[in-house]
């Protein structure tokens, strides 16, 4: 499949591969790349790692597939698969995992893909263009209740109750949203007031791509899968762009990092914890300024315990 020339600046780069390079486990460095996107940090490891190494890689997205099959190296593979299928990898077999959770910008960016309200195109925001429903296939079924909960509990939007009764009362007029400008001018139409600064369909926009994609859980998959193939010393780390992700991170982490008491059993001994959260880190003002959609990028870093899951 041809990929297109769009640009994309890796968020966090080398603060990411340096925290997730500073494992220490005693094996191969074998690591994990849940989010190829166009390689950035894919091509970053691999210049570091000895040639003893292993990466392999996820990604949903057929064209990420493509550019991963410029890479011309045996320490790396690639899987067509979403980051929570590394559960299928050999207990305590990775040295470390990266999840980068940000839309690349070639998918923002392309009109076909559909994820931008900035771009006229067909209404899909799938990663993965090979299977599944696209946003306008299911927007043209769904109750007004479904269409409401998700862009409430996936967009934290409060008129998500006027846009769905919007998207179905067009639907039921005969001429259903089928492109991004459809839904842009709709919510537009509908959400009175904004946030400065913000397009009325950000937070629409958001929650249909999560939803579609069934983001967020497979993001907590993913997490759980972590405990089970890193092995002791090995690091996690997460790139989050928006509160939702970064909440279910961090609250992760935390839930792990802590010694649990059975209080029904006051004189046993703890239940231990397996990670050891690390680092909370934010781009500096300087990548800020250079890559505006960084802004919003929260890395969180922790590093699984001797403890066997």
């Amino acid at each position: 499949m041809e990929t297109k020339n769009y640009l994309h600046t890796t968020v966090l780069l080398n603060e990411a591969v340096d925290a997730l390079l500073e494992a220490s486990v005693d094996m191969d460095p074998v690591f994990v790349d849940g989010t190829f996107g166009r390689g950035g940090h894919s091509r970053l490891v691999l210049s570091k790692l000895p040639a003893e190494g292993r990466l392999i890689a996820f990604d949903k997205d057929v064209e990420a597939i493509a550019e991963a099959g410029k890479i011309a190296d045996a320490r790396f593979s690639i899987r067509h698969e979403g980051f929570s299928h590394m559960a299928q990898l050999p207990a305590a077999s990775v040295a470390g995992v990266l999840l980068d959770l940000g839309v690349s910008s070639p998918q923002i960016d392309s009109p076909e893909r559909g994820f931008s309200f900035r771009f006229d195109g067909p209404l899909d925001m799938r990663m993965d263009t090979t299977r599944g429903q696209s946003v306008a296939e299911w927007l043209q079924e769904a109750e007004t209740q479904q269409i409401a909960e998700v862009i409430r509990d996936f967009g934290e939007e409060r008129f998500a109750g006027p846009i769905a009764k919007a998207i179905v009362a067009r639907r039921e007029a005969g001429s259903p949203v089928a492109t991004t400008a459809d839904l842009a001018e709709l919510v537009a139409g509908t959400v009175k007031t904004r946030e400065a600064g913000q397009n009325p369909a950000t937070r629409t926009f958001q929650a249909l791509r999560i939803f579609i994609n069934a983001e967020l859980e497979e993001l907590e998959q993913a997490l759980e899968a972590s405990l089970r193939v890193l092995a002791p010393g090995g690091r996690l780390v997460v790139i989050s762009f928006h509160s939702l992700e970064d909440r279910i991170v961090k609250q992760f982490i935390a839930k792990h990092s802590k010694e649990v008491f059975d209080r029904r059993a006051p004189f046993a001994a703890p239940k231990p914890m397996l990670l050891k959260a690390l680092d909370r880190i934010k781009p500096s003002e300087a990548e800020v300024s250079a890559n505006p959609r960084a802004r919003s990028a929260v890395m969180r870093v922790a590093e699984r315990t001797e403890v066997a899951a």
